[in-house]
């Protein structure tokens, strides 16, 4: 699984005008899901996005889970286009939506199950993202 996350201090998404998701201080994380992933690497990614230490405190980098800040999920399939030959992506790496949707959604779980305040967009919809970044801090994760 691969996640771009984003520190923020604010973020939504919408589908059809409408907002589905929002949080204000908090993470950011675009979600891809490979065919090769299962259950544990989502529990994994969760673990990671809630103790990735990348909010300033006073003795150091501190992590949401140590704020009790939020994390809105957004599910991005995108993230496993292969780019290297040609100009058109292939998708060949991407997860196919049945099995690409639960995963999120135990991303989603773990992280709940861990005390994180969750929103989400809607998984394969067309959604809109809004975000103010923080730093700007942006990374990517891979597990």
């Amino acid at each position: 699984m691969r996640a771009v996350v984003s520190r923020v201090a604010t973020a939504a998404v919408t589908v059809d005008d409408v907002v589905v998701g929002e949080i204000g201080r908090g993470l950011l994380a675009l979600v891809g899901v490979r065919r090769e992933d299962d259950g544990e690497a989502a529990r994994t990614l969760a673990r990671k996005l809630h103790e990735l230490r990348i909010f300033p405190g006073q003795d150091g980098e501190v992590s949401a889970a140590d704020l009790g800040l939020p994390v809105l999920v957004v599910s991005q399939f995108t993230l496993y286009g292969d780019t290297r030959k040609g100009r058109r992506p292939s998708w060949v790496d991407a997860a196919p939506g049945g099995t690409a949707e639960p995963l999120v959604g135990e991303v989603v779980a773990e992280l709940r199950r861990r005390g994180a305040e969750v929103a989400t967009g809607v998984f394969g919809a067309r959604m809109l993202v809004f975000s103010v970044n923080e730093g700007p801090m942006t990374l990517l994760l891979e597990v």
